[in-house]
């Protein structure tokens, strides 16, 4: 039972930490900041985490692992390259808007990750990135897309996709999937002939 406690206790403690990163940013965000939201003595964080660079590691890796989960939905894409890229396009939408904070903090906090969590996160992201540039890189091959700058195609296309984070509303006029809709028709329309 104790058990059951303390993981819902660090559980509070990451949620809060992670709203405080997207807030207040990473290094304004004091253990003293998060003992106070929280209601408690900032000696006693510690006895549930480490230290608050774990709880960003947590939030960035458990994001990534999401990224990565949602690519199975990608590459069960048997159509056309286009068709692939939608795909590609609604399931990270799904992701970011799946739980806004985390994405701010994935996005906007990873730089103060230290090493070797630094080197294994650009090295997940790159992964990522390469993966959209493949789709492009097939589509230009088949036919399908015309011949662009792989890599600008693709930063314009995740920059596009990562923004959501600042201005989705859960219980706004679009769900996730028509965000991703959206804004695959436009982005699409950048690489077709």
């Amino acid at each position: 039972m104790e058990t059951f406690i303390k993981k819902g206790r660090k559980q509070q403690i990451e949620e809060k930490a992670t709203q405080l990163f997207q807030e207040k940013g990473y290094t304004a965000t004091s253990m003293r900041d998060l003992a106070q939201v929280l209601g408690i003595e900032a000696a006693s964080l510690y006895s549930h985490i480490k230290s608050k660079e774990e709880i960003l590691q947590k939030t960035c890796f458990l994001m990534a692992e999401e990224f990565f989960t949602a690519w199975s939905k990608v590459e069960n894409e048997n159509n056309s390259m286009a068709a692939k890229m939608r795909k590609a396009m609604i399931v990270h939408v799904q992701v970011v808007t799946k739980n806004t904070a985390a994405s701010a903090v994935f996005f906007n906090e990873w730089r103060h990750l230290s090493e070797p969590y630094l080197g294994d996160f650009l090295a997940m992201r790159e992964d990522y990135e390469g993966r959209f540039m493949q789709i492009i890189l097939d589509g230009m091959s088949s036919g399908e897309f015309k011949k662009v700058d792989k890599k600008f195609m693709m930063l314009t296309i995740l920059s596009s996709l990562n923004w959501t984070h600042n201005w989705y509303k859960e219980n706004g006029n679009l769900s996730p999937e028509e965000i991703g809709e959206r804004l695959a028709n436009l982005l699409l329309n950048g690489l077709k002939e």
